[in-house]
């Protein structure tokens, strides 16, 4: 008798970190979460200063940060079953006059109702190619809506489901302190707006994409541009094409890790601190730069270290590690590669045979990849369980109430940027759209 051969599938994994925090919060899991509050609604944490339970519990959040309401009850009280059905009830009567758009860090339970996931610019593009939409429900946090309304038709709403959905790393520059930083450098380079005899400016401003609509104004006024994580290279050399140093901001890690890739020496790089005079350095090491970093960071991407790469070749002989160039330098150093969070999903999708893929990005989307390619393990070099603050508080309830409110005729959290800034931010985001990598065809 021939004996039938046993295909053994892969175990399904739940691509839900909220499950995962509330098993270990009830004890029904092994494993540490950062927080215990994470397992409770953010809605316990709209009506308190901060950023909230997670990455950036502990970074200080400026005063005046826009603030959430409470959310109505029904929605606090709603079943995880309830509210998938509100939501999917709501976007069927709506039909194409809304678009959800959804970030990969986002809890799983909300990017499944995502007519888009990608990263900031990708989901602001996706907002872009949908004229037809009255209204676009950006499930991220709050620059990712600016850029979203400032890339839209004027006619069309962007919606931001919690307010409180800001980012520690944004706030990190603030308008005042980069004007203030730009007449400080004014006092060591002179006119700043007026190139020299070889065409180049004294300084050329980059903001990452991680910012304020007015920072990006503020780049926009002063001849600058804009970067993502996937093209900090190629507007890097943009910059450099049209000036003798760079002030980067609000990204410190990502500025230096792009620079020292493209050879800029470390002691070229000094960090601006907009806390002290001239940023804390003198006016010969100021002239000596070639790129000026912000003091500012992302405390989820801050979590990874070298050890935890250390540990992961250790346990996982073989194992391919992946992060982000958010990731502080000697994490990049350590790791196999480095690269935006598109990137690390391409990676993973591109592997032919079965790998160990050690990740060094928030973990809402080492997760849900996880899921999505079982034949791999995939898993988070950071062990303890700690996402975006602000991400996390985008929750279903907040996304029910936002579409339900528009099947009703009301606009509720509306992102707005007014004219004055988003005119010259716009001008920024389209030297980024035009900017080639060099030696590409024009």
């Amino acid at each position: 008798m021939s004996q039938a051969t046993l295909s053994i599938q892969p175990r399904p994994l739940d691509p839900s970190v909220d499950h995962e925090i509330q098993a270990i919060v009830a004890g029904a899991a092994s494993g540490f979460t950062c927080n215990t509050d994470l397992a409770a609604g953010p809605w316990d944490f709209d009506v308190r200063p901060g950023y909230g339970p997670g990455a950036s519990m502990g970074d200080v959040i400026p005063t005046g940060s826009p603030r959430q309401g409470q959310l109505p009850q029904a929605y606090r009280d709603a079943s995880d079953e309830d509210l998938d059905r509100r939501i999917r009830a709501a976007k069927a009567t709506l039909g194409d006059r809304v678009v959800v758009l959804g970030h990969f860090y986002q809890r799983e339970e909300v990017v499944r109702h995502a007519d888009y996931v990608g990263d900031s610019f990708q989901l602001a593009n996706a907002a872009k190619a949908r004229p037809e939409a009255e209204a676009m429900i950006f499930c991220g946090v709050h620059f990712m809506a600016e850029t979203a309304d400032l890339l839209s038709g004027p006619e069309q709403a962007v919606v931001l489901p919690n307010l409180a959905a800001g980012c520690s790393m944004a706030d990190m520059a603030n308008i005042d302190q980069v004007e203030e930083c730009w007449e400080q450098l004014e006092d060591v380079f002179g006119d700043m707006d007026t190139p020299d005899a070889d065409g180049l400016l004294p300084v050329v401003p980059v903001t990452y994409m991680n910012s304020s609509a007015d920072i990006k104004g503020f780049v926009g006024r002063h001849g600058g541009i804009v970067c993502t994580s996937s093209n900090a290279r190629t507007v890097l050399e943009w910059a450099f094409a049209r000036g003798r140093r760079v002030l980067f901001f609000p990204d410190q890690h990502l500025g230096r890790n792009t620079a020292k890739a493209m050879g800029v020496p470390l002691e070229q790089m000094p960090m601006w601190n907009p806390t002290k005079p001239y940023g804390g350095s003198d006016e010969a090491t100021l002239q000596d730069s070639r790129v000026i970093l912000w003091h500012g960071f992302c405390s989820v991407h801050r979590r990874f270290t070298v050890d935890q790469i250390e540990k992961a070749r250790v346990e996982h002989p073989g194992v391919r590690v992946i992060v982000h160039p958010e990731c502080p330098m000697p994490v990049v150093d350590a790791a196999d590669e480095a690269g935006s969070t598109d990137f690390i999903r391409k990676a993973i999708a591109a592997a032919t045979e079965p790998t160990t893929f050690a990740i060094g990005t928030e973990i809402n989307l080492v997760q849900r990849l996880a899921a999505e390619y079982p034949q791999h393990e995939i898993f988070c070099l950071d062990p303890v369980v700690c996402p975006c603050s602000t991400m996390y508080r985008i929750h279903p309830g907040y996304l029910a109430w936002v579409l339900e409110a528009l099947v009703a005729g009301e606009v509720l959290n509306r992102i707005t940027v007014p004219a004055s800034v988003a005119d010259p931010a716009r001008l920024a985001l389209e030297r980024m759209l035009a900017a080639k990598p060099v030696g590409s065809p024009a």
